[in-house]
């Protein structure tokens, strides 16, 4: 450039130009009403108010227009106000199981996780609460999956009077259960207070079908038929605590598909190492054991190995959960993977049927699993 010549002005586009630009007109800063969206975007302020609360009564591109003055005016909506208005506080309350932060449960932890994903993506927080310190809580019951004892998974009374003061105070739309067990109190509570809830879990005969679950059973029996299909005539089995019904459900499930194959199947006489080595030591010892659950597959690996043989080679060994360790493993444990983002989807879903006055489905629903067939069944 020439000595003395002037710098060409680079060409700045402001805020304001860029709401302009797309058909916007942008009010004085300060802190932005629905009135002042409604103005910049050149619309009423009940167009707004449909924009948020029911976009498909808008037309495409007036949407367009008025998402775009949101965006660029950061307009926040007043979810209090709104929730006063429509008596809808657009949360979740989710009965958080007591679990051990040193040593959490993954599955309901990934749980929890495909859970807030999809009230996120119907607008809708996650709550957690549980009852107070030192009043019992609710013990995770899914996290009796090693064998321990479940104790009270349900909470009883200070599970219902945490849930009492959580629908006196009006914070949530409706309640998430999970873990659910035989005649289990919270949900014959729950549905005598008239407040919309849905379950991780199935709920018993005479009780509202507003659950969520897995067919444990044939899950197991898809175990039983791929370890046939490898060879394995003789069969052993590791499962925990049968008040849990979803680990009585396997049990079922693993024995009903053995003798319908014509396998020999025998159930370990614990849920520990020493139970396992008893089944191994035998003349005619299992070629493969199925364990309930992942964390019982550790037991089986480490009882294989203290008998001295291989797992994956001399001793197939399959898990339930697919929890992340399953990769880990030396050999990596084929496993039972569970639709947790489905079953969350399908638990938001119907619990948001019930909060729009919409008629609950006559029966819950059961989804398919899926076997991940690693190397310690010989993938």
């Amino acid at each position: 450039m020439p000595e003395g010549a002037r710098r060409p002005r680079r060409a700045v586009t402001t805020p304001d130009e860029a709401v302009r630009g797309a058909g916007v007109r942008r009010p004085r800063r300060g802190a932005t009403t629905i009135e002042e969206v409604a103005r910049a975007a050149g619309v009423s302020r009940q167009t707004v108010s449909n924009a948020l609360n029911a976009p498909h009564r808008v037309r495409p591109d007036t949407l367009e227009r008025v998402t775009a003055a949101i965006r660029e005016l950061g307009y926040q909506p007043d979810q209090s106000a709104r929730s006063l208005r429509s008596g809808a506080r657009r949360t979740i309350g989710y009965l958080s199981p007591v679990d051990d932060p040193f040593d959490p449960n993954p599955l309901m932890a990934g749980f929890l996780e495909a859970l807030v994903d999809a009230a996120g993506a119907q607008g809708l927080r996650v709550l957690l609460f549980r009852p107070a310190p030192g009043s019992g809580g609710t013990r995770d019951a899914s996290g009796a999956e090693d064998g321990t004892d479940a104790g009270d998974a349900s909470g009883a009374g200070d599970a219902l009077a945490a849930i009492d003061e959580l629908v006196a105070a009006r914070q949530v739309d409706g309640l998430v259960l999970a873990d659910v067990l035989r005649d289990d109190p919270r949900i014959g509570h729950v549905a005598r207070a008239g407040v919309p809830f849905t379950t991780f879990g199935r709920t018993g005969p005479g009780e509202p079908q507003h659950w969520v679950d897995i067919g444990n059973g044939p899950a197991m029996a898809a175990v039983v038929r791929h370890l046939a299909e490898r060879g394995h005539r003789r069969l052993g089995y590791v499962g925990g605590p049968e008040d849990l019904p979803w680990m009585a459900e396997r049990r079922a499930g693993f024995l009903a598909e053995a003798r319908r194959l014509g396998l020999t199947a025998e159930v370990a006489a614990g849920p520990d190492v020493a139970a396992v080595r008893g089944l191994l030591r035998r003349p005619d010892r299992p070629t493969a054991v199925a364990a309930a659950s992942d964390l019982l597959a550790l037991d089986v690996y480490e009882a294989v190995r203290a008998e001295g043989l291989t797992v994956g080679r001399e001793v197939a060994v399959t898990g339930f959960h697919d929890t992340p360790l399953c990769r880990h493993l030396h050999p990596a444990l084929t496993s039972v993977r569970l639709p947790l983002r489905a079953i969350a989807a399908a638990l938001v879903e119907r619990l948001l049927g019930q909060v729009r006055g919409e008629r609950a489905p006559g029966a819950g629903l059961e989804l398919a699993t899926e076997l991940v067939v690693r190397a310690s069944s010989g993938g």
